[in-house]
């Protein structure tokens, strides 16, 4: 599925897209694909049209933020010869160019209001008007629509119909921020230095394991966008065939991530654990992970040179009072009893004991309010519904 999408990952949250796109391609109901600038929603429109008894015909994409009002009716519907002024000659919309095949709607949270009005009856009727034209025109086009804003809020301030939004809504597909799934940041980086070394025919190394781990660490505003266009900048331009972490911009290098939830005292240390600590934490934890699976690719390639493997949260200075933390399991056995207050953070937590305790900790920040503890995390609110199922945290 990943070779036929092109979406890359192996995080549960790709995974959970990759089946619905399989599950989504024989139908023809609309899709309402929701997720930030960058994540790869055409990807997904052009997965379920690949993959569905459509995939001979068209696929249009069309951006109805590139076009004012005017302009962007006469796109999708056509229009007559002599329709407005310059209008020389009949021309095909968009939707009669996709006939028998599917069409995307991207942005379509910014489509005009009276646009929205001639989309509806495409919608219910399978039929429309060119612009100055008389007779209608039948079509059958799948439609999906994308949006890196919110559609449904959208319609709550009155900017958009919701008749037309529940026709969209028929099927949803929610594509998270890179930053929500770390995970797949080694596999990705890998594809891109491999796809531009071979473009650019460029004998290419790889990336060293410090800077992989920056690469995971970065915040990605622009998402996989983003970090394909920089692998492709650093291919290019990194000396002797090797992505080093002094090859990566200074703002992704110098960013840091903070987690702003208070935790309580380490049982047995006589002072708090702050925000920032957790995640050093959490961030130690998916180094130490990236770094295993960078060794263990690099030894799959028996690449000839030196794989340095730091030693992680070795070399960082800790306040007075600390100790340092070493990786284990925990014990399921313990029966100590929690306190009612925030989380207590016991060494010796895995990754996901840390993620559940910073949502436990979120949580009771915010007195139950899950849209500001996702804010809190810096998560999607879909993303904490899913890791609350995850976890059975009710």
């Amino acid at each position: 599925m990943q070779q036929r999408t092109g979406i890359l990952g192996e995080s549960a949250a790709i995974q959970e897209v990759l089946v619905k796109i399989e599950q989504m391609a024989p139908v023809t109901s609309t899709v309402l694909i929701e997720g930030e600038s960058g994540t790869g929603k055409e990807l997904v429109a052009r997965g379920i049209h690949d993959l569905s008894p459509r995939r001979g015909k068209a696929f249009i994409a069309v951006n109805c933020a590139a076009l004012p009002e005017t302009l962007l009716e006469s796109e999708l519907f056509g229009h007559e010869k002599g329709a407005f002024t310059g209008a020389a000659e009949r021309r095909l919309g968009r939707f009669e160019l996709a006939n028998g095949g599917t069409i995307l709607l991207d942005e379509i949270g910014e489509m005009p209001a009276s646009t929205q009005v001639k989309l509806l009856r495409v919608l219910e009727d399978r039929s429309f008007f060119r612009v100055g034209g008389t007779q209608p025109i039948q079509v059958d086009v799948r439609v999906t629509a994308a949006t890196n804003k919110s559609v449904k809020e959208a319609v709550a301030l009155g900017r958009f119909r919701d008749d037309l939004y529940y026709r969209l809504n028929v099927l949803s597909v929610y594509l998270p921020p890179l930053r929500e799934r770390r995970s797949d940041i080694p596999l990705l980086v890998r594809t891109f230095v491999a796809e531009f070394a071979k473009t650019h025919a460029r004998t290419f190394r790889g990336i060293t394991p410090e800077a992989m781990q920056i690469l995971v660490a970065a915040d990605w505003p622009g998402n996989v966008r983003q970090l394909k266009n920089l692998i492709e900048s650093m291919v290019v331009l990194a000396p002797e065939g090797e992505i080093r972490a002094s090859d990566i911009p200074r703002d992704i290098r110098e960013r840091t991530r903070t987690m702003p939830v208070r935790i309580a005292e380490v049982q047995g240390v006589p002072r708090e654990i702050t925000g920032q600590e957790l995640e050093f934490i959490f961030r130690t934890l998916v180094e130490m992970k990236v770094q295993l699976e960078e060794l263990r690719h690099r030894i799959e390639e028996r690449a000839p040179e030196r794989v340095e493997v730091i030693e992680v949260g070795g070399s960082r200075e800790q306040g007075a009072g600390s100790r340092r933390l070493e990786p284990a399991t925990v014990d399921p056995l313990d029966s100590t009893p929690e306190p009612d207050g925030p989380v207590v953070y016991k060494a010796g937590m895995t990754m996901s004991d840390v993620e559940r305790a910073a949502i436990d900790a979120a949580l009771r920040e915010t007195r139950g309010n899950r849209r500001k503890a996702a804010e809190v995390l810096g998560i999607g609110e879909r993303t904490l519904y899913r890791k609350l199922k995850e976890y059975a945290i009710s």
